[in-house]
């Protein structure tokens, strides 16, 4: 999910609440539900799928879009505190970032302008990488 919002124009309060929920709520909820049905056992891997957006070192010169990159930051907080709480289960937890996507999604916020510029994946290629 990713919903563009600039400081000038105002957060919009929805937009905001579904990308935290989509990046940073939502995989406690899950992974804590394939814990508790024992479908992650000793040897298991969660994967998160985070993004370099979630970097605050990253960040520099961007503006707005709050939500997006701050729900990353939480995902890879989520992923780290994750990762503690299920390593005695054995369980192995990991934030992955794929790099910049040539998506459905990235084109529908306006970022198909910097495919090219940021050298855009498409998913396929990423999806071998990772």
């Amino acid at each position: 999910m990713f919903a563009t919002e600039d400081f000038k124009e105002g957060p919009k309060w929805d937009d905001e609440v579904r990308m935290y929920t989509t990046s940073s709520i939502a995989p406690v909820f899950i992974t804590h539900q394939l814990v508790k049905e024992s479908l992650l056992q000793k040897g298991s891997k969660v994967v998160l799928i985070s993004s370099e957006a979630g970097s605050i070192t990253l960040r520099t010169g961007v503006e707005g879009n709050y939500a997006h990159h701050a729900s990353k930051a939480a995902l890879n907080m989520v992923g780290k505190l994750l990762s503690y709480d299920l390593k005695d289960d054995g369980i192995i937890v990991s934030m992955v970032h794929p790099g910049f996507m040539r998506t459905e999604m990235t084109r529908g916020v306006g970022f198909d302008k910097y495919w090219d510029k940021f050298h855009g994946k498409l998913t396929d290629s990423a999806a071998a990488a990772m």
